[in-house]
């Protein structure tokens, strides 16, 4: 069987000129000025209260969302199971994501809301801290291993349930301020 060519072939449009820019660019934090990794130094900054929420859902049939609510589901308490799952991982965030600081997180929350209208369950994790640095991480953490248990605990009825939307919705203090999604 013969393969073709996997040489690209030239573009026939012109590269574009990029316009300067009269601000600069927001510099990658985590990346020093040789270009390696590293972990941001906040011992200057001060501690203050920070609060981060996030965000998701896990989308399933509907038989599968009424099996969860009405308690049966093989595994146990799925949502229960979930919420426990989400503040634990909040917890762990810097043994799981490189760079991050650990963190003496001062309060956890993870609410798991069933909706009819997905089908599935909206994920909300809500974290705060008194420190020099944020707790988007945590938030986020919380809602993605919420999220992955809510999947392992009903994968075996039903393979297509998707976890989607992540996102960071709220996050307060700090120098950067009140950002809102």
């Amino acid at each position: 069987m013969a393969r073709k060519s996997s040489k690209a072939k030239p573009s026939k449009t012109k590269p574009s000129k990029a316009k300067p820019s009269n601000t600069a660019s927001p510099a990658l934090t985590h990346i020093s000025a040789s270009g390696e990794a590293r972990m941001v130094d906040v011992s200057d900054k001060a501690a203050t209260e920070r609060l981060a929420i996030a965000e998701g859902r896990v989308v399933m049939e509907k038989a599968t969302l009424d099996l969860i609510v009405s308690g049966n589901a093989k595994k146990g308490d799925v949502l229960g199971t979930a919420r426990i799952a989400g503040i634990m991982a909040a917890k762990r965030t810097s043994d799981l994501i490189p760079l991050c600081h650990p963190l003496a997180l001062s309060k956890v929350t993870v609410d798991i809301e069933p909706d009819a209208k997905l089908p599935g369950c909206v994920v909300r994790a809500s974290v705060k801290v008194t420190g020099p640095t944020g707790v988007e991480m945590e938030a986020l953490t919380a809602v993605s291993v919420a999220c992955l248990t809510i999947y392992d605990m009903i994968k075996a009825v039903e393979r297509g349930v998707r976890i989607e939307g992540i996102q960071l919705i709220e996050k307060r203090g700090g120098k950067s301020g009140h950002y809102r999604a």
